[in-house]
């Protein structure tokens, strides 16, 4: 997933917090916040899901691949895009639109109806502005986290860079350090993702 499902976390609790109570009312913020948390959560894993699915069709191909001298990044790239354009996904990865942050604009538009559609239906919220409005100031919100969010990714990135070997992306080590310097990091800014 783009984002780690801790921070989603912390971001649900602090689009609650954020949006109290001059956008809306919220009966349990806990509660709130889990509902929040679960249609983000929902929407960046669909991503996954389709991946995990690329994967799949690819390794069903992979003969006719080798034979053709067709790449399996290429591939993976070209049969992503026919999906997400038949299923009308909307790309999570900003990077892959040429934006700055993980999560790409449209994702987080996209992320914004869904998240003002289920706060209507649930009785946890009382919206307290015009939809749109609190749209509005949820895609603020989630913006300025989510640079924040880039801030600190790029930092633990960089301190990976430092160590006195190369320690290749993707690995275990790899994983490891970018979760405790990413922690780190955000820790110095005074989030603590453990914290509920």
């Amino acid at each position: 997933m783009l984002l780690a499902r801790e921070f989603v976390s912390y971001l649900s609790r602090q689009l609650v917090q954020k949006l109290t109570p001059h956008a809306i009312e919220v009966t349990d913020p806990q509660s709130a916040a889990e509902q929040i948390n679960e249609v983000i959560f929902e929407e960046l894993s669909a991503e996954d899901r389709l991946n995990d699915e690329v994967r799949e069709i690819l390794s069903e191909y992979s003969d006719y691949m080798r034979r053709e001298g067709v790449s399996y990044q290429e591939m993976f790239r070209r049969i992503k895009h026919t999906l997400v354009a038949q299923r009308k996904i909307v790309r999570a990865s900003g990077r892959d639109t040429g934006d700055q942050m993980k999560l790409s604009r449209d994702k987080v538009t996209d992320i914004s109806h869904k998240l003002v559609s289920a706060m209507r239906k649930s009785r946890s919220f009382r919206l307290r502005r015009d939809p749109n409005e609190v749209r509005l100031q949820l895609v603020g919100a989630m913006t300025e986290l989510l640079t924040l969010e880039e801030k600190v990714d790029r930092a633990s990135r960089a301190k990976i860079k430092t160590q006195k070997r190369e320690i290749p992306e993707g690995t275990e080590e790899w994983d490891l350090l970018h979760r405790r310097y990413y922690a780190e990091e955000l820790k110095k800014l005074g989030i603590n993702l453990s914290r509920t």
